[in-house]
């Protein structure tokens, strides 16, 4: 799964698309399902969790990973990967020996610093680059507010105390700007069933506007990024993807990407905001809510989001369960099961489950969210697929194979169509279903 060469994308063309800046445009016609083109990382890190089950320079995900010798601590399907992967390994092997249990910069940082180090080995412009140069990024470092600005000042320290045996760094101004083109434009790369894997930088891929329609979705196959189209695309059309997660209603969408963009989306979902009243359905009760009372219920469910969001940082699983079935208790009185705020915390509910292997309890809870999902999200949608594909492996867990079988056909179809029919994931998942 080593990233390959992709051919020139044909077929497309980058251009300036009106009130959003440059974006990518068709020029034929593309199926559901084909693939418009594939970008290799400019670069990519292997986020620290996965490490002994992936491998830290292509991401494959095998058993049997031969270890650095030096750190012991990065793992690799060979000496090709290894050899590959040393020009970036090498900038925290050392670093990871002498700092021990000390050693913790954030992805960000890590991804920043192998930045810095494939600019100086590869000032010319890449196999990633061929519509969009890393040089050429977004910064808005004219939108950053102060709170953002002191995040990325220690960012910019924690690189200089754990990098600065291999590397030379330009000025702090300019990593200012290339911290805050990484806040941009970096991508997070996920498993099937949508867990952290790591982090890269996929130039071409950044050049695509955002849309909460979109009518691409970009999966990966090791650190190959792919963008496939989900909606037919004709000549002419611009080709749209999602920056973020579409569940949401328009208000709460905006409200992210402004924090993390800094824009507000024009799309038709945004405009005619047609899915929002199904996405916060109330409860059909005999005295119905006041509108006071749903308002409330709104502000207390983004507080309890954000709660539980900083509560996985510290708290403890049955910590974790308790917030999320007192806050599904009292949000149920006003919101049916299907609202999207009902389902996140029933989502939250369900990782808990599956973390301290309570199979039963995430069952429970995934069955309750697979039909509201495929009913809020757009077709072929990855957390859909992901969501199937759960319930499937809890189902065969708990030798219900009649519902696991149907469940993970579900998760094929949507993943024949995101990731390809030849992607390894669907390959793993058929041979599953053949061993069971």
């Amino acid at each position: 799964m080593r990233s390959e060469a992709a051919p020139q994308p044909s077929g497309l063309e980058r251009f300036v698309s009106a009130g959003k800046g440059r974006g990518l445009r068709a020029r034929r016609r593309f199926a559901v399902g084909e693939l418009l083109f594939s970008c290799p990382a400019y670069t990519a890190v292997l986020t620290v969790s996965e490490r002994g089950g992936h491998c830290d320079g292509c991401f494959a995900r095998k058993e049997g990973l031969s270890k650095c010798g030096r750190c012991k601590q990065a793992f690799y399907c060979n000496v090709e990967c290894q050899k590959e992967d040393w020009p970036m390994h090498k900038l925290e092997c050392s670093a990871m020996c002498a700092f021990g249990q000390n050693w913790n910069p954030s992805e960000t940082v890590r991804l920043t610093a192998r930045i810095l180090a494939k600019q100086k080995t590869h000032p010319e412009r890449t196999q990633s680059e061929k519509l969009l140069a890393v040089k050429e990024f977004e910064s808005h470092l004219d939108k950053l507010d102060n709170e953002k600005r002191e995040l990325i000042q220690n960012d910019i320290a924690a690189l200089h105390h754990f990098y600065s045996k291999h590397l030379e760094y330009p000025d702090n101004a300019a990593l200012v700007v290339l911290f805050a083109q990484v806040n941009c434009n970096g991508f997070t790369i996920e498993d099937e069933e949508l867990s952290h894997l790591g982090s890269a930088i996929f130039p071409d891929v950044a050049l695509m506007n955002h849309s909460c329609c979109p009518n691409v979705i970009v999966t990966y196959k090791g650190t190959l990024a792919e963008v496939r189209a989900v909606k037919e695309i004709e000549p002419g059309e611009e080709v749209f993807t999602s920056y973020i997660d579409l569940l949401y209603p328009t208000e709460d969408r905006n409200d992210r990407l402004r924090d993390s963009y800094f824009f507000n989306c024009d799309c038709r979902e945004c405009i005619t905001k047609e899915k929002d009243k199904e996405k916060l359905e109330i409860r059909k009760l005999n005295d119905p809510p006041s509108a006071e009372t749903v308002r409330d219920m709104i502000k207390y469910a983004r507080n309890v989001i954000e709660e539980f969001r900083r509560a996985k940082h510290y708290k403890s699983p049955s910590e974790l369960l308790e917030i999320c079935e007192l806050s599904l208790d009292k949000m149920g009185a006003v919101f049916e099961d299907s609202n999207v705020y009902m389902l996140h915390m029933m989502y939250q509910a369900m990782g808990v489950c599956l973390y301290v292997q309570d199979w039963e309890g995430a069952l429970r809870y995934g069955q309750k969210i697979i039909r509201p999902y495929s009913k809020h999200y757009p077709s072929y949608s990855l957390n859909v697929a992901s969501m199937w594909l759960k319930l499937g492996r809890l189902y065969m867990a708990l030798e219900n194979r009649t519902a696991g079988v149907k469940a993970l056909k579900r998760a094929i179809a949507i993943m024949e169509v995101a990731h390809g029919k030849d992607h390894p994931y669907i390959s793993e998942i058929k041979k599953e279903l053949e061993d069971h």
